[in-house]
């Protein structure tokens, strides 16, 4: 039998995060932004040596760090159907606050905040189609006004 090069519901691309009190940061995804955890395996003294989170459409692969899988915090971007309801959910499971919901010029509204593990989360909400040239027009406006 045949086996796809990808595993069925993932995608190409998987973040993993290596950090301290892993679990610590499960808990933390499944009270801010809904998670699911599908699968956990720790190591004898009880620390996660893998664990699968389902955020949305997407796997996280999460670890507590050991050897020479040293933590590094990182920035990753979510999509949501609600930016200001799920930046507000973050905030209350413990998140910090880095920048409040606004409108980007990109297309996009979109909030900052860091985790119980200092990665930085970028939630984001889709909510207007644009052309890369048009993107760059209103960000060649953006930059040009703080020169000025």
């Amino acid at each position: 039998m045949k086996v796809n090069t990808t595993p069925n519901g993932w995608h190409s691309v998987t973040p993993c995060l290596a950090v301290p009190d892993a679990a610590r940061l499960i808990d933390f995804l499944r009270q801010a932004f809904d998670a699911s955890e599908q699968t956990r395996i720790t190591r004898p003294d009880g620390t996660v040596l893998y664990a699968e989170v389902r955020l949305g459409d997407s796997l996280v692969l999460i670890s507590d760090p050991k050897d020479k899988w040293k933590p590094r915090p990182s920035m990753l971007n979510f999509y949501v159907p609600d930016v200001d309801a799920a930046f507000r959910r973050a905030v209350a499971a413990g998140a910090r606050p880095v920048r409040e919901p606004a409108n980007m010029f990109y297309g996009d509204r979109q909030a900052c905040v860091k985790d119980v593990s200092d990665n930085d989360w970028f939630i984001t909400m889709h909510i207007e189609d644009l052309s890369a040239d048009e993107i760059q027009k209103r960000a060649t406006g953006i930059y040009k006004q703080k020169l000025n």
